[in-house]
């Protein structure tokens, strides 16, 4: 298909933001090249936007006079602290930073996606809203501060993209329902109490209270939890101690819980408290249980599932349209699915005839090019198809069952 002439979309120039963009990584909310690189090419399509939405964000409008009904386009920013081992022209020139999940993908996309709405405001009988968001891999939330500030109050709908190594370029996916899981922090700070470690009665063993906890844990995992349940709880740093002789008087655990059910992840929560206070007590120390809910769980409305492969079917062909399997990954999208509904579908940029590219968050992860008109044409035929508003779509009831 010739996207430039169907959809008015200029591959040359997509590829080479998406080029840029890869060359020179930033994270979480510290993106002013990033920032810099979407205002330059937002001032020169003549849109205007705000950077009044929580932190490192901006927010572009078209068609800002067509108050009647908007749709919100997603893209995220920000890069990983991976170091690159790919062989191209364009690697990252930045040591210890990569994109190595394809955000850099979604911002070229999105702007790619953005002149050609321009071009066609005159056809669009709604406003549109095109969101670049920071901090998806960060610690902090950036959907979250965005939505906090009030980034959806006028937004109706909302959709966005995320590559995926597991389709092939030229298709797309989805999967309808809830289709990523919530993910929440946990963070354990156990203080003891240091002695000779030949005198280990006269001190209090911090990093004992750490593996004793560790332990128990997964005993609480695998006894008081159903197996048909979707969730997973994984602690993967264990830092203690400060030489062989002396025992720890501080150790620390880092983990993450991935659930679907919010009654699940209140109960490994609750339960984890309750397991660290008691292996703190018993070793005569204390503990410090700090928890975040970062990411609820994504839920794709199955109506508006259904008209989006149609939408994409027009670009790709009804064969391309691929179904996509639910998984325990999570995105912080899912912050904007509280307030208006929306999805997040999938982006196939895998050519293992071109090259091969490793997982999501991997030092050779690397999407094909050729993927990057799809993604925007997909997006200007959601919204040509949808700027009616008349695509009944809902944010779920039990949403608002999750709370931190």
């Amino acid at each position: 298909m010739d996207f430039q002439e169907t959809y008015r979309i200029d591959q040359e120039r997509v590829t080479a933001l998406y080029r840029e963009l890869h060359q020179y990584p930033e994270l979480a909310f510290d993106l002013p090249r990033t920032l810099a690189l979407v205002r330059r090419e937002l001032e020169r399509l003549g849109i205007s936007y705000t950077e009044s939405y929580g932190q490192s964000s901006i927010v572009a409008t078209i068609n800002p006079e067509n108050t009647g009904y908007t749709i919100g386009i997603r893209a995220d920013m920000d890069a990983l602290p991976v170091q690159e081992t790919n062989t191209i022209p364009y690697k990252s020139c930045v040591d210890g930073k990569m994109h190595a999940c394809g955000h850099d993908a979604h911002t070229a996309i999105l702007l790619g996606t953005a002149r050609a709405l321009q071009e066609q405001r005159d056809k669009l009988s709604c406003r549109v809203k095109l969101l670049f968001q920071p901090s998806e891999e960060g610690l902090q939330s950036g959907a979250l501060l965005m939505v906090r500030d009030g980034v959806m109050d006028d937004i109706d709908l909302i959709v966005a993209l995320h590559v995926e190594v597991t389709l092939p370029t030229g298709t797309v996916g989805v999967c309808p329902g809830y289709s990523q899981a919530a993910s929440r922090t946990l963070h354990l700070s156990f203080q003891g109490k240091p002695s000779h470690a030949s005198q280990p009665h006269k001190g209090s063993d911090a990093l004992a209270m750490a593996v004793r906890t560790y332990n128990d844990v997964q005993l609480m995992l695998n006894r008081e939890l159903n197996p048909l349940d979707n969730y997973l709880c994984s602690f993967n740093k264990l830092t203690a101690g400060t030489t062989q002789n002396v025992t720890a008087a501080e150790a620390e655990l880092l983990g993450t819980a991935r659930t679907l059910p919010p009654e699940v992840d209140r109960h490994i929560g609750r339960r984890i408290q309750q397991i660290a206070r008691q292996a703190a007590d018993a070793t005569g120390g204390d503990v410090t249980f700090t928890t975040y809910l970062k990411c609820l769980p994504v839920y794709n409305d199955p109506l508006l599932s259904a008209s989006w492969r149609a939408s994409a079917a027009q670009v790709v062909g009804r064969e391309q349209v691929r179904p996509v399997a639910r998984r325990m990954s999570s995105e912080d999208f899912s912050q904007f699915l509280t307030q208006s509904p929306g999805l997040l579908f999938r982006l196939g940029i895998a050519n293992t005839a071109k090259h091969e590219t490793g997982p999501a968050h991997n030092s050779n992860f690397l999407i094909d090019e050729d993927a990057l008109p799809i993604g925007c044409a997909v997006f200007v035929q959601f919204v040509l198809d949808h700027m009616d508003g008349k695509t009944k779509a809902e944010v779920p009831a039990d949403m608002a069952a999750w709370q931190d």
